[in-house]
Parts: structure tokens; sequence; C-alpha cells
């Protein structure tokens, strides 16, 4: 296999342990709250990824994968390509049923593999997160906002008429299915953590003060999960 690096171009190290948000904004929040220093680490293709000193002295990478489970799918090949080796998503997710509340934290057990990369990589059924990351994970997971475990499915699309693949899941999101199922081909532990910052069933979604406010709970919950 081609040990290329084509998409992500490095400025710094990355770091064994990294986070994995979706949205380049969210990276440099988490990188800013949970680090010293922060250096970019990539801005190719809008993708932010920063590395710093987390409070622990090590470092901690916290890497943009943009949407999707394909930009994932890329971001998390190189990442390990250059020598990750413990991942934790760090998202959004849209709450399944009347379980979950916005703002609240979502652990994912398993991620249903319900998108093409997933199933392109040869996933099918549920994919296990990393046992060690989702025990870090849970015993990580604040009183408030409230945590729950359990399974998340992973699609293509966000504004889906009618969410149709649900398999039980309590949210739903779109990038922790690839994020596994790349990790699995290496043999790298990965795990998610997530806030749900929309009720699918009402259209209700989260405000933005208060989205900022969970971020901070889903970054000081991975980063511990992978520290």
């Amino acid at each position: 296999m081609s040990r290329q690096i084509i998409h992500l171009r490095p400025n710094a190290d990355v770091a064994e342990r990294v986070l994995l948000p979706g949205d380049p904004g969210r990276a440099l929040r988490l990188a800013q709250l949970l680090t010293g220093k922060p250096r970019m680490f990539n801005h190719n293709r809008g993708l932010w990824g920063y590395t710093g000193t987390a409070a622990d002295g090590e470092l901690l990478t916290v890497q943009a994968t943009g949407i999707g489970g394909p930009s994932a799918a890329i971001v998390t090949e190189e990442l390990i390509r250059l020598g990750a080796r413990r991942l934790v998503r760090v998202g959004t997710c849209g709450a399944l049923g009347d379980r979950l509340r916005l703002g609240d934290l979502v652990i994912a057990e398993h991620a249903v593999a319900a998108d093409g990369a997933s199933r392109a990589l040869g996933a099918s059924g549920a994919l296990p997160a990393d046992a060690t990351l989702l025990a870090r994970l849970r015993a990580a997971a604040p009183a408030a906002p409230a945590a729950h475990a359990g399974t998340v499915v992973s699609v293509d699309l966000f504004y889906d008429p009618g969410p149709a693949h649900r398999d039980g899941a309590l949210a739903i999101e779109m990038e922790a299915a690839a994020i596994f199922a790349v990790a699995a081909r290496h043999g790298v532990p990965a795990a998610c953590v997530l806030t749900v910052s929309d009720i699918v069933a009402t259209g209700e979604r989260i405000g933005a003060d208060e989205l900022i406010a969970a971020e901070e709970a889903l970054g000081r919950a991975g980063a511990a999960a992978v520290a």
C-alpha cells in the first residue's frame, strides 16, 4: 500500500493521540481549550488541525475530518500513516427517540455502518468502539450534561427526508463508522463521543452558546479517554 500523504500537509508533528471533530471551527476551539500554544498542524482543504501540549505535558492533536464518511476516512487514513495511534471522534449527532435531550453526551458503543464509505471498506452491521477507550470515555463522562452509552448509526445524508437507518440506535451521525472501519484495518483503537445538537423527530436544534458549552464537555471527555 502506498504510504503517501496527499490531503493533509503537516506543519507540525502529529501526536499519537488525536481528537477528530468534523467541524474545523470546533477543532480550533478544542485545541485552544485543551492544549497550550497549539500549532496549526494542517490547513489544507480547509481541514484545520492543531497540535499542542495537553495538561499532562504530552502532545495532543485535534484534527477536523470534514463532513461525511469519505472525508473522515481520508483524514483518518493519513493521520495513521503519520503516526496517530489513539483516535476519538468528538462531534455532534441527532437524537433518535425520546431518551436524549439537547446537549446530552452520547458515547458510542457501536457505530452501525449505514454509510457508503464504511461499507466500501468492507464494514457491515455494527462496528464496535475500542473497549479500553470506551471504558475511559464512560469514566470521564461528566455528571452534567447527562451522558448515555449505546449504538449510533452513521449515514451519508444530513438533509435526509426521513432517516430510515435507525437499527435501534440512540442517535444518528455521519462519520463514526468510517473512522472505526479505517482504524480497524490498521489495528488502531478508535472510539466516539458526541453531543446532541438536534432532535430528529421534532427538528429542535441546540443554540450556538449551548453548543459551545456542550463542546467543552465533549472535548474534555475525549481528551481524558486518549490520555
